[in-house]
């Protein structure tokens, strides 16, 4: 009798989400409004209302963007919805905060679409350890939204995981 090499993961019945697979494709870019304060410390508006009127918008064609200011100073909130009524038109997403913000508001609106249906009574397993900026916030909401449906709920590869939820036997 041959020694066969059995992929017990294989025949487990395990589901694996990979987050990765969800991530949304093109660039991202942060706009930093400090780059447009008058000596680092005022928005003057004048002098933004003639960057607004002479900016390429177009360069933003496709992209996701954050609007951020990194410096010490008050802006106004008019600032970055006019910045907002510009972009629009051309980027993909344009949201208030940082890259990791950016990255956490496009995988809700992703993960809010997928069929819970799929993961009845599933034994799944969310990949972990990647090479793109998946945020930790989309590993809570994904774990969030199976919870209350799945079997049974581990974190990792399917040859080592960390198991977070099991469902109690009724």
């Amino acid at each position: 009798m041959e020694n066969e090499i059995v992929n017990k993961v294989s025949q487990s019945g395990l589901i694996t989400i990979d987050l990765e697979e969800f991530y949304p494709s093109g660039d991202r870019v942060v706009f930093d409004i400090k780059d447009h304060l008058f000596q680092g410390l005022i928005l003057r508006e004048k002098d933004f209302r003639e960057f607004i009127k002479n900016h390429d918008w177009a360069a933003y064609k496709d992209k996701y963007v954050s609007l951020i200011c990194t410096a010490d100073a008050i802006v106004p909130t008019w600032a970055y919805m006019l910045l907002a009524t510009q972009l629009e038109p051309y980027a993909k997403k344009v949201i208030f905060g940082d890259l990791e913000t950016l990255e956490t508001i496009l995988y809700n609106e992703i993960l809010s679409k997928i069929n819970l249906i799929d993961y009845k009574d599933a034994r799944i397993v969310i990949k972990g350890c990647g090479k793109l900026p998946v945020p930790k916030a989309a590993y809570v909401q994904i774990t969030s939204l199976l919870r209350p449906i799945a079997k049974s709920i581990m974190y990792g590869e399917p040859c080592s995981t960390v198991p977070l939820y099991k469902q109690p036997k009724q």
